[in-house]
């Protein structure tokens, strides 16, 4: 059953996610503009080292549109990527949190020279402007302080996420 739920979870999160990795790249003419003349090629992003007690996450592979945003390619693992991306994904939550406070990620990288170029740029120069976002929805008195209030909680979870993996010990 638990299989199951997984299965019918994944692709709607993996949806919802790429719908946000297009609001962010849209919200960056630059981030399009890269993006663009790799219309049609095919990008496999993979979560390595995943922890083996949480359900394993199904093929990330998108493919750049026309528009110069991704679309994604289903759970299938494709014939041929055009570009790897891999990224330690040991950590989870410690992963989450680096992100949430506007740390990227290390990436491998590894294809296509020009794509991989233009995907590391993407991972060292995008970022998502919540504030921005939550200033559209509910104006700038509101938005200030919700962003300080999620600026501060994302610092928080990242220190914690950081003294609580310096007590795990790493396996043989």
């Amino acid at each position: 059953m638990l299989h199951k739920l997984d299965a019918l979870l994944a692709p709607a999160v993996i949806d919802r996610l790429t719908l946000l990795a297009n609001h962010v790249i849209g919200a960056e003419p630059a981030a399009l503009g890269r993006l663009r003349p790799h219309a049609g090629r095919c990008i496999e992003l993979t979560l390595e080292r995943w922890p083996a007690l949480l359900p394993t996450p199904p093929v990330l592979a998108f493919r750049v549109t026309p528009a110069g945003l991704l679309e994604w390619c289903g759970s299938e693992p494709l014939a041929q990527a055009d570009l790897r991306m891999r990224i330690d994904a040991s950590n989870p939550a410690a992963l989450a949190a680096q992100a949430l406070v506007g740390h990227s990620p290390a990436v491998a990288i590894e294809g296509d020279a020009a794509l991989a170029a233009d995907a590391d740029w993407l991972v060292h120069n995008l970022r998502w402007d919540f504030e921005s976002d939550l200033e559209r929805l509910f104006g700038p008195a509101v938005a200030q302080p919700l962003a300080w209030l999620g600026r501060t909680l994302a610092r928080g979870l990242g220190a914690a996420v950081q003294g609580a993996s310096s007590f795990v010990r790493p396996g043989p």
